[in-house]
Protein backbone atom coordinates (compact mmCIF):
# COMPACT_ATOMS: atom_id res chain seq x y z
CA UNK A 1 0.00 0.00 0.00
CA UNK A 2 2.99 2.35 0.27
CA UNK A 3 2.83 2.70 -3.53
CA UNK A 4 -0.37 4.78 -3.29
CA UNK A 5 1.02 7.09 -0.59
CA UNK A 6 1.48 10.51 -2.14
CA UNK A 7 3.91 13.32 -1.44
CA UNK A 8 3.02 17.02 -1.14
CA UNK A 9 2.89 17.30 -4.96
CA UNK A 10 0.38 14.46 -5.23
CA UNK A 11 2.96 11.99 -6.57
CA UNK A 12 3.65 8.47 -5.42
CA UNK A 13 7.29 7.60 -4.70
CA UNK A 14 7.50 5.81 -8.04
CA UNK A 15 6.02 8.77 -9.91
CA UNK A 16 8.43 11.16 -8.19
CA UNK A 17 11.31 8.88 -9.19
CA UNK A 18 9.94 8.84 -12.75
CA UNK A 19 10.05 12.66 -12.84
CA UNK A 20 13.69 12.65 -11.69
CA UNK A 21 14.65 9.99 -14.22
CA UNK A 22 12.70 11.69 -17.03
CA UNK A 23 14.66 14.91 -16.50
CA UNK A 24 17.90 13.06 -17.31
CA UNK A 25 17.16 12.34 -20.97
CA UNK A 26 13.46 13.17 -21.55
CA UNK A 27 12.87 9.53 -22.51
CA UNK A 28 9.65 8.35 -20.86
CA UNK A 29 10.23 4.65 -21.56
CA UNK A 30 13.73 4.60 -20.10
CA UNK A 31 12.63 6.76 -17.16
CA UNK A 32 9.85 4.27 -16.39
CA UNK A 33 12.31 1.35 -16.46
CA UNK A 34 14.82 3.19 -14.26
CA UNK A 35 11.97 4.03 -11.87
CA UNK A 36 11.16 0.38 -11.34
CA UNK A 37 8.29 -0.20 -13.76
CA UNK A 38 8.27 -3.34 -15.91
CA UNK A 39 10.39 -3.11 -19.06
CA UNK A 40 7.60 -4.90 -21.00
CA UNK A 41 5.06 -2.16 -20.27
CA UNK A 42 7.44 0.78 -19.80
CA UNK A 43 6.53 2.52 -23.08
CA UNK A 44 2.81 2.54 -22.26
CA UNK A 45 3.37 3.46 -18.63
CA UNK A 46 5.73 6.28 -19.61
CA UNK A 47 3.12 7.76 -21.97
CA UNK A 48 0.41 7.43 -19.32
CA UNK A 49 2.56 9.04 -16.65
CA UNK A 50 3.32 12.04 -18.88
CA UNK A 51 -0.44 12.59 -19.27
CA UNK A 52 -1.17 12.48 -15.53
CA UNK A 53 -1.62 16.04 -14.27
CA UNK A 54 0.53 15.77 -11.11
CA UNK A 55 3.41 14.21 -13.07
CA UNK A 56 3.13 16.74 -15.91
CA UNK A 57 3.06 19.60 -13.39
CA UNK A 58 6.11 18.22 -11.55
CA UNK A 59 8.04 17.94 -14.83
CA UNK A 60 7.04 21.46 -15.85
CA UNK A 61 8.17 22.78 -12.47
CA UNK A 62 11.51 21.00 -12.74
CA UNK A 63 12.02 22.38 -16.27
CA UNK A 64 11.12 25.89 -15.08
CA UNK A 65 13.57 25.65 -12.18
CA UNK A 66 16.30 24.30 -14.46
CA UNK A 67 15.69 27.10 -16.94
CA UNK A 68 15.89 29.67 -14.16
CA UNK A 69 19.04 28.12 -12.69
CA UNK A 70 20.89 27.90 -16.00
CA UNK A 71 19.52 31.04 -17.62
CA UNK A 72 18.41 29.01 -20.63
CA UNK A 73 15.13 30.42 -21.85
CA UNK A 74 13.11 30.11 -25.04
CA UNK A 75 14.06 33.70 -25.85
CA UNK A 76 17.80 32.97 -25.54
CA UNK A 77 17.51 29.88 -27.71
CA UNK A 78 15.59 31.81 -30.36
CA UNK A 79 18.20 34.60 -30.28
CA UNK A 80 21.01 32.06 -30.82
CA UNK A 81 19.12 30.32 -33.62
CA UNK A 82 18.52 33.70 -35.26
CA UNK A 83 22.27 34.42 -35.20
CA UNK A 84 22.91 31.18 -37.04
CA UNK A 85 19.95 31.55 -39.39
CA UNK A 86 20.80 35.07 -40.50
CA UNK A 87 24.59 35.23 -40.44
CA UNK A 88 26.39 36.84 -43.35
CA UNK A 89 29.48 34.82 -44.33
CA UNK A 90 31.14 38.03 -45.58
CA UNK A 91 31.52 39.12 -41.96
CA UNK A 92 33.79 36.11 -41.29
CA UNK A 93 35.59 35.53 -44.60
CA UNK A 94 37.07 37.75 -47.32
CA UNK A 95 37.67 36.82 -50.94
CA UNK A 96 37.88 38.51 -54.29
CA UNK A 97 40.28 41.06 -55.71
CA UNK A 98 43.00 42.81 -53.81
CA UNK A 99 42.29 46.43 -52.87
CA UNK A 100 44.57 47.79 -55.57
CA UNK A 101 42.67 45.73 -58.16
CA UNK A 102 45.83 44.19 -59.63
CA UNK A 103 45.78 40.58 -58.52
CA UNK A 104 43.23 38.23 -57.01
CA UNK A 105 43.95 36.91 -53.53
CA UNK A 106 42.71 33.68 -51.93
CA UNK A 107 40.07 33.36 -49.29
CA UNK A 108 41.10 34.68 -45.89
CA UNK A 109 39.46 34.79 -42.50
CA UNK A 110 38.48 38.05 -40.90
CA UNK A 111 40.59 38.42 -37.72
CA UNK A 112 38.65 37.22 -34.68
CA UNK A 113 38.81 40.61 -32.96
CA UNK A 114 36.98 42.12 -35.96
CA UNK A 115 34.09 39.62 -35.97
CA UNK A 116 30.91 40.76 -34.23
CA UNK A 117 29.29 38.56 -31.58
CA UNK A 118 26.41 37.44 -33.82
CA UNK A 119 28.78 36.23 -36.54
CA UNK A 120 31.06 34.55 -34.00
CA UNK A 121 28.04 32.65 -32.65
CA UNK A 122 27.41 31.25 -36.14
CA UNK A 123 30.96 29.83 -36.40
CA UNK A 124 31.07 26.14 -35.56
CA UNK A 125 34.77 25.51 -36.09
CA UNK A 126 38.01 27.11 -37.21
CA UNK A 127 40.86 24.73 -37.90
CA UNK A 128 44.28 24.64 -39.50
CA UNK A 129 44.55 22.10 -42.30
CA UNK A 130 47.42 21.11 -44.61
CA UNK A 131 46.00 23.40 -47.28
CA UNK A 132 45.32 26.35 -44.98
CA UNK A 133 42.74 27.59 -42.52
CA UNK A 134 39.24 26.14 -42.64
CA UNK A 135 36.09 27.72 -41.25
CA UNK A 136 32.88 25.78 -40.68
CA UNK A 137 29.64 27.57 -39.96
CA UNK A 138 26.64 26.13 -38.12
CA UNK A 139 23.85 24.77 -40.33
CA UNK A 140 21.92 27.82 -41.49
CA UNK A 141 19.08 25.82 -43.03
CA UNK A 142 18.52 23.78 -39.86
CA UNK A 143 18.37 26.98 -37.80
CA UNK A 144 15.83 28.48 -40.21
CA UNK A 145 13.69 25.31 -40.03
CA UNK A 146 13.86 25.30 -36.21
CA UNK A 147 12.82 28.96 -36.09
CA UNK A 148 10.02 28.34 -38.59
CA UNK A 149 8.71 25.43 -36.52
CA UNK A 150 8.79 27.56 -33.40
CA UNK A 151 6.73 30.21 -35.17
CA UNK A 152 4.24 27.59 -36.40
CA UNK A 153 5.18 27.98 -40.05
CA UNK A 154 5.67 24.25 -40.64
CA UNK A 155 3.08 21.73 -39.53
CA UNK A 156 4.20 18.12 -39.34
CA UNK A 157 1.66 15.49 -40.28
CA UNK A 158 1.70 12.18 -38.49
CA UNK A 159 -0.14 9.17 -39.85
CA UNK A 160 -1.29 6.45 -37.50
CA UNK A 161 -2.06 2.92 -38.54
CA UNK A 162 -2.73 -0.32 -36.76
CA UNK A 163 -5.24 -1.63 -34.30
CA UNK A 164 -6.61 0.40 -31.44
CA UNK A 165 -7.46 -1.38 -28.23
CA UNK A 166 -9.90 0.30 -25.86
CA UNK A 167 -9.97 -0.86 -22.28
CA UNK A 168 -12.89 0.32 -20.17
CA UNK A 169 -12.94 0.46 -16.39
CA UNK A 170 -9.23 0.50 -15.56
CA UNK A 171 -7.87 2.29 -12.56
CA UNK A 172 -4.49 3.83 -13.34
CA UNK A 173 -4.12 5.50 -9.93
CA UNK A 174 -1.26 3.13 -9.10
CA UNK A 175 0.80 4.42 -12.03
Amino acid sequence: MTENKRNKNGLTDKQARFVEEYMIDLNATQAAIRSGYSAKTAADIGRQLLRKTPVALAIAERQRALSEQTGVTAERIIEELAKIAFYDIRKAVRWGRAPDGEEAYPVELVPSEQIDDATAAAVAEVSLTQSGVKIKMHDKRAALVDLGKHLGMFKERVEHSGEIQIVIGTDDAAL
